[in-house]
């Protein structure tokens, strides 16, 4: 019987540190895959880390993971990979929820909380829609601001060739080719 960790974040500012501290003091774990900088919003079988696990992981082995959605990106991927590692005979741990999927109530516990997780991403996500579109309909401005404005551009391009005005205001060639013919 092994001992596999999974763990997952999804930007480069975010370390998976706190998941293995949280892990390594309860269990002993003796293998562990990670994807690093992969949102949620990507199905588990299209991560490098996810899918290895998946094909390392065999029956006897328990899988343990900090949180449900490091399972999948919404309730239909969660629950699919979550049939997939049973009928492969592993059984899973997600530590946060305190839930032991080798149970019956355990399998209804989480199939309710990855319907209601995927059910406040995509209230979340209209929320920033309406923002945007509420921002749009007032004429506000959308994204981020310009980090330079055309005209330090023009006047730079007076004397600079393209690679040394990118170098000199911190931005791409592509950006210096922009906002000289804006």
């Amino acid at each position: 019987m092994t001992v596999i960790a999974y763990y997952r974040v999804s930007t480069k500012d975010q370390t998976i540190e706190t998941q293995r501290h949280e892990l390594e003091k309860t269990y002993k774990i003796d293998h562990t895959f990670a994807d690093e900088a992969v949102s949620g919003t990507v199905k588990g079988e299209d991560r490098k880390g996810f899918s290895e696990m998946m094909a390392f992981v065999r029956s006897g082995d328990t899988l343990i993971t900090v949180d449900l959605d490091r399972l999948g990106r919404d309730s239909i991927d969660v629950q699919q990979n979550i049939a997939k590692l049973k009928d492969k005979g592993v059984n899973i741990i997600i530590t946060r929820l305190g839930v032991d999927l080798a149970s019956d109530a355990g399998e209804l516990l989480v199939t309710i909380l990855s319907k209601v997780a995927e059910m406040e991403r995509r209230k979340m996500m209209e929320r920033a829609n309406a923002g945007r579109a509420r921002a749009k309909a007032q004429g506000l401005p959308l994204g981020r601001g310009r980090s330079v404005e055309p005209s330090v551009v023009k006047k730079a391009r007076e004397t600079l060739s393209i690679a040394d005005t990118a170098e000199s205001l911190g931005i791409s060639i592509a950006t210096v080719k922009r906002l000289q013919r804006a």
